[in-house]
């Protein structure tokens, strides 16, 4: 077993296949093919159920994904402890990062880390909940992770460090059902069209808990792809419920931002995985977080 074979094998996995693992990585796919299979004789097992074009990991094969991550972040820590990657002149670093807080924090964190340190590369992973998030950093697919939640977080896996709050506000046509400057009330919601996300945002938690308070507000359109929000909204399908951060962008669009009573609170939340990081990685914390507020969670 050796480091390329745990490699291309996480790229099948991250990737869904052989052909995509191949482009990705820049290799054939019967070299990739190869090095997987050397991989199951030395494990003596199989590591994909091959159906087709499409793979399924084994029961083995899921054994092995954890672990494969944990070998080539320490083969990464070795790396970046020595050169120029120690010093930051090079390396790269992932983030998984809910929709909301791309827009803010996050933004102003990189052009801050980016300021300072210009050869690193950062590459944002999306992530649709805070459990997506949580899970990519525990299980090192990154290892930072950005996340707004209104609770705490269950999982001990992770370091979570508070980085600030964002109010919920009302994103309305123009033209809308309400005054513009004066904060709408939870209630006049009552018989409105509201757009959505998934299940697992703070979001959709608040327009569930407006339903289970017996508020009949109904959904128009739920969906995962957070940049839908404004153009459904200016195009008069229903209302959205977002993040103060998204704001700025909705009344440059031309659309109507109101506030919200009672005010709503998502906390977003920077978590990173146990144990050492990378110089780069550790480099965005001490940028990203204040120190009052690290390991404050």
């Amino acid at each position: 077993m050796d480091f390329r074979q745990l490699t291309y094998f996480l790229a099948i996995v991250d990737h869904g296949g052989f052909n995509r693992a191949a482009a990705a990585l820049y290799v054939s796919q019967p070299s990739l093919s190869q090095a997987i299979q050397g991989l199951e004789r030395d494990l003596g097992s199989a590591l994909f159920h091959r159906m087709g074009r499409r793979v399924v990991l084994t029961e083995a094969g899921t054994a092995l994904v954890p672990r494969a991550r944990e070998a080539l972040h320490a083969l990464e820590l070795a790396r970046a402890s020595v050169g120029a990657v120690r010093e930051l002149r090079g390396g790269r670093l992932e983030i998984a990062a809910m929709a909301s807080p791309t827009v803010e924090p996050l933004s102003t964190m990189i052009q801050r880390f980016t300021e300072r340190y210009p050869a690193v590369s950062l590459s944002l992973r999306v992530a649709l909940t805070r459990e997506d998030v949580v899970d990519t950093v525990r299980t090192g697919g990154c290892e930072l992770g950005l996340l707004t939640t209104s609770s705490p977080l269950p999982n001990a896996d992770v370091v979570p460090h508070h980085v600030g709050e964002d109010r919920l506000v009302l994103v309305t046509p123009m033209k809308g059902p309400f005054p513009a400057g004066r904060a709408v009330q939870r209630e006049q919601l009552e018989g409105h069209r509201l757009i959505v996300g998934q299940r697992g945002t703070g979001i959709r938690a608040y327009v569930d808990d407006l339903k289970a308070q017996g508020i009949d507000v109904r959904i128009a359109v739920e969906t995962e792809h957070r940049m839908a929000f404004l153009p459904l909204v200016l195009a008069g399908v229903g209302l959205a419920v977002v993040t103060e951060s998204w704001a700025d962008l909705s009344q440059r669009a031309g659309a109507l931002v109101l506030d919200l009573e009672p005010a709503s609170l998502q906390h977003n939340i920077l978590v990173s995985r146990k144990g050492q990081l990378t110089p780069a990685a550790g480099a965005f914390l001490e940028i990203a977080v204040p120190p009052a507020h690290r390991n404050s969670l």
